[in-house]
């Protein structure tokens, strides 16, 4: 018996060491530097532009769906070669009326079957070669739509791209910033070794014929970049085209919003193919099983790390320095809502958002997962 402890405890803290600071370190040897180009240059000039079309899904967004049109519009873009889309998705306030005078080029008003049906038939109706996708609440930069259609022109097989959204936070407790800072970075690595595993809904794009319909449950953010490069495609990180979107203002209310996105990411992860390594190169295995699978079984390695050095605490000093360690996180964890000095809200954050993956994926198994959505409170 405690030989299998012992297992159990150094299996999974090497696993939770590896996946939060092992990988990203394994990412920068095997990717090499950044080359040159891949942060230099102006975006394509207008005469090798192609057309696209912008698709902003919303539900309920009269609040912010005119300004996201106008700056839409607003963008160093050719306007002959822009589309800009709004899929109502059974709105039941003005989001409709907003987006026409706003300028929208095309408005459909759908019955309310969730944001990926929405898209689906706003790509249905759409005219350009170029398939964007942004959330009503996100603000391109000026030149983000030229800086995300770039690298579509720098191989023919690359079949989707994301951008960079940075999270605003004017006030409240989130410590997302941070996190999502590290995210970025392993995902511009990713991008140079083998492609990204996931994206955002902020800003993103698909070339028209890499499109795919995929189980209204489980959205584009995570099943896209995995089921394209399967298929041959690239899926790629532009981080020069940026966005910005509101963050949740509190640590709470980000548990909440990661809570739900795993009830969806934990559907892809068991039924929508994340697993199966058919179609993968090596690399990109590799990442997925870092980035994702180790990732997201992370509050399950916790537990084993935890309960493993409890049990042989008494055995060697180790075991009883990783124990201690652990409830040191945990009670600054506790101490997170009340004390405002930064490590306390970190470790408050840190815990909460890794007891999200799991809390997601019993929502998964006990209710299932809906295909509508909510907008996330506090980030209009």
């Amino acid at each position: 018996m405690p030989g299998v402890l012992k297992t159990l405890f150094w299996g999974s803290t090497g696993l939770l060491l590896y996946t939060h600071a092992g990988y990203p370190l394994l990412l920068r040897a095997l990717a090499g530097p950044a080359p040159p180009e891949a942060h230099e240059g102006e975006p394509s000039p207008p005469h090798e532009l192609p057309s696209v079309s912008l698709i902003i899904a919303a539900y309920d967004e009269e609040e912010v769906i005119a300004a996201k049109v106008r700056g839409a519009l607003a963008l160093d873009y050719p306007r002959e070669r822009l589309e800009v889309v709004v899929a109502s998705d059974g709105s039941g306030d003005r989001t409709a009326a907003r987006a026409r005078e706003a300028g929208a080029d095309l408005v459909l008003e759908l019955p309310r079957g969730g944001k990926i049906r929405a898209q689906d038939r706003a790509v249905e109706e759409a005219a350009g070669e170029i398939l964007a996708f942004s959330d009503a609440n996100s603000t391109w930069a000026p030149d983000a739509l030229r800086r995300l259609v770039s690298p579509f022109f720098e191989h023919e097989r690359t079949g989707y791209v994301c951008g960079q959204v940075r999270f605003v936070n004017a006030s409240g407790t989130n410590q997302e910033g941070l996190y999502w800072r590290y995210e970025m970075a392993v995902r511009e690595l990713e991008s140079r070794l083998a492609g990204v595993t996931a994206g955002n809904g902020a800003i993103y794009a698909v070339r028209r014929e890499a499109y795919l319909v995929v189980d209204p449950r489980m959205g584009h953010d995570l099943s896209f970049p995995f089921n394209l490069v399967k298929r041959g495609w690239r899926a790629l990180y532009a981080p020069e085209a940026r966005a910005e979107e509101k963050m949740v203002p509190s640590i709470e209310g980000e548990f909440a919003r990661k809570r739900r996105m795993m009830s969806h990411a934990w559907a892809i992860v068991l039924r929508g193919g994340l697993l199966s390594p058919r179609g993968y190169p090596a690399t990109y295995a590799l990442e997925i099983l870092s980035h994702r699978v180790l990732r997201y079984g992370s509050p399950f390695l916790h537990l084993a790390a935890l309960g493993s050095s409890a049990a042989l605490r008494r055995r060697r000093r180790v075991y009883a320095a990783a124990l201690a360690a652990q409830l040191g996180l945990l009670g600054a964890a506790a101490l997170g809502p009340v004390l405002s000095a930064r490590p306390f809200r970190l470790a408050y954050y840190y815990v909460l958002v890794t007891a999200s993956l799991a809390a997601g994926l019993l929502d998964h198994l006990r209710t299932g997962t809906p295909a509508e959505w909510d907008k996330a409170e506090g980030t209009r």
